[in-house]
């Protein structure tokens, strides 16, 4: 593996110095002044390590980069990363930046931004009860179960409100079981900048 990292860094080195010295430049998004444009030196981290180390990096700014699934319909105030595979997706909010381009989608997208985990325990599930009781739940996504690459992301199955709230309620019930965190963590990125590759 480490073999493979070092010929990719290797062969993105050669493309960047024959691309400079061929005097060819990166194209600019003219329609997004929220796009970066020039690349960054740093090294993008995976989305699959990002995610296998999210506990110990919330709260820090960090660079990744993974193929953009899908960008929010309300807004495209959203976007989703995916790594590997789509078991390994993490959401990305604009935040100050307003939107994202939605010429991200099906593209390779690095952003650099703080990552933030949300806690899910049993309070936030009974505001979520009592939302639904009230007929307050705000809309996204297809259905008021709520955005498909949102749930996936988070690895729920269910379709509806209440089918989420109980397997939510059941899978903190086994991670308090098994760890004794009587909640769920869910990590997901506010940008500070990005930029299609």
């Amino acid at each position: 593996m480490k073999a493979n990292r070092l010929m990719m860094m290797a062969a993105l080195a050669a493309i960047l110095l024959c691309g400079t010295s061929c005097g060819n430049k990166q194209q600019q998004h003219a329609d997004s002044d929220n796009v970066a444009v020039q690349a960054d030196s740093n090294a993008a981290m995976e989305i699959d390590s990002l995610l296998a180390k999210a506990e110990t990096l919330a709260g820090q700014t960090v660079t990744v980069e993974g193929v953009c699934t899908h960008t929010c319909k309300h807004g495209a105030t959203k976007i989703f990363l995916m790594g590997s595979d789509d078991t390994q997706t993490i959401r990305v909010e604009a935040g100050e930046l307003g939107s994202f381009d939605t010429k991200c989608v099906n593209n390779m997208v690095r952003v650099t931004g703080k990552l933030m985990e949300q806690r899910i325990d049993e309070a936030y599930l009974q505001q979520w009860e009592a939302r639904l009781k009230n007929s307050a739940v705000q809309q996204h996504g297809e259905t008021a179960a709520g955005c498909d690459s949102e749930k996936k992301a988070r690895g729920e199955t269910a379709d509806t409100s209440e089918g989420r709230i109980a397997d939510f309620r059941a899978r903190i019930a086994q991670r308090q079981k098994a760890e004794g965190k009587a909640y769920l963590s869910f990590y997901y990125l506010q940008a500070e900048n990005y930029e299609i590759r």
